[in-house]
């Protein structure tokens, strides 16, 4: 599956639809400008480039699709890919002339300070960890962990020992609609969340790309963050238990002994509880037909809001709009998040504050997913979500 095939959704809904921002800026019945973007001039914080190192370049083409090397506070001092013409290749997009056979090598050179790791899921948490003991600060490709919460210990481990900084690029939490829910929920539009929902389809009869396979038959919510993020990235609230249901499309990658997951479902639909009392549906569907999308609704007690309408009590102006990029920073795929992924990163080096999505914010995006497969293959059964909670003060 091509880069272009994988994003076609958004062209299509960038050319066929209202804008976010049009839409967002609209005076609803009842709301009285409640919702409003202010578009604002990007101001330089600092004249340091951030020394970067970039490691994957896969189907997707991550390493260099988030613009690191468009942002004017970043210097690519070197790449990595474990095959050759995709080391190549990534050195060309981010204009890097030096390269390394591997991450492990690439972690040794005393120039780089920070890492992007875009490689496979599997290994996230084990590279991550691999970069900030070496001394570097890390943002890593979604998800945090791969079904197993022993990794989210070390990785918890590892950012308290090294004191890195840590960041997932969850690509949910800077879409237009869920930043905008998390501005007004901050401001009090919505009260406690009652209940909230993140929808993740992917219709895929079969698997996209992957290094060695590793996306062969995986259990669909072992990558749960682009539904999770319209709870946790809006409210900064955990889920905290789970009963999920999976479902078999009958694709032949799912079939009986067809992958190493020993994983039939292609589908899973997860009821968790939540830190506010409410509750939260939450999936990852494959087997939907032709339906590609990521999308979300939160209903609280003073307001709810439906992908980019907000209803409710709010009548002051709450600025809902996303931050702006640098000049020449492209807003990249996944609805324009992945530019403000990378400034934000870059934003947290350079102010030395923790970023946005930080290892406690990406594993309680991360580890419901692991528990929601476990309740699965229990026929549903309620099981409590480990939790990773920052230390007091």
């Amino acid at each position: 599956m091509s880069e272009k095939s994988i994003y076609r959704r958004e062209f299509l809904q960038k050319a066929g639809a209202v804008s976010v921002a049009g839409v967002l800026a609209r005076t609803l019945p009842g709301t009285a400008a409640a919702v409003q973007e202010r578009p604002k001039p990007w101001e330089p914080i600092s004249d340091r480039k951030v020394r970067v190192g970039i490691v994957g370049y896969g189907v997707c083409r991550f390493g260099a699709d988030f613009g690191f090397q468009n942002h004017p506070n970043v210097e690519v001092v070197a790449v990595s890919d474990l095959i050759q013409q995709r080391r190549e290749g990534l050195m060309k997009a981010c204009r890097c002339d030096t390269s390394y056979e591997s991450l492990e090598m690439l972690v040794k050179d005393p120039k780089i300070e920070a890492v992007f790791v875009a490689t496979d899921a599997p290994h996230h948490a084990q590279h991550c960890i691999d970069v900030m003991k070496h001394g570097k600060h890390v943002m890593t490709a979604v998800p945090a962990v791969f079904g197993s919460v022993d990794e989210a210990e070390q990785l918890v481990d590892a950012v308290r020992m090294t004191g890195q900084k840590y960041m997932m690029a969850e690509t949910s939490s800077f879409r237009a609609d869920c930043y905008a829910m998390r501005q007004m929920y901050r401001a009090g539009g919505f009260g406690r969340l009652v209940y909230s929902e993140g929808e993740y389809y992917h219709y895929r009869p079969t698997p996209i790309d992957s290094f060695n396979g590793w996306r062969l038959g995986m259990p669909p919510l072992w990558y749960p963050t682009h539904a999770t993020a319209y709870y946790v990235g809006v409210t900064g609230g955990r889920l905290t238990a789970v009963s999920c249901v999976g479902f078999g499309a009958g694709f032949d990658d799912f079939k009986p002994g067809a992958n190493r997951y020993g994983n039939q479902f292609t589908d899973e639909v997860a009821l968790f509880e939540t830190s506010e009392g409410g509750s939260s549906r939450m999936l990852m569907c494959k087997g939907i037909h032709g339906l590609v999308e990521e999308r979300g609704r939160v209903f609280g007690e003073r307001g709810w809001m439906d992908g980019t309408e907000y209803r409710g009590a709010m009548k002051e102006p709450v600025d809902t709009g996303r931050p702006t990029l640098p000049p020449g920073m492209p807003a990249g795929g996944h609805g324009g998040s992945h530019g403000l992924l990378t400034d934000e990163f870059i934003t947290a080096i350079l102010k030395d504050r923790d970023p946005m999505i930080d290892v406690y914010e990406a594993l309680a995006m991360t580890v419901p997913g692991v528990a929601a497969h476990a309740s699965a293959l229990k026929d549903g059964e309620r099981i409590k979500v480990p939790q990773f909670l920052p230390p007091k003060g």
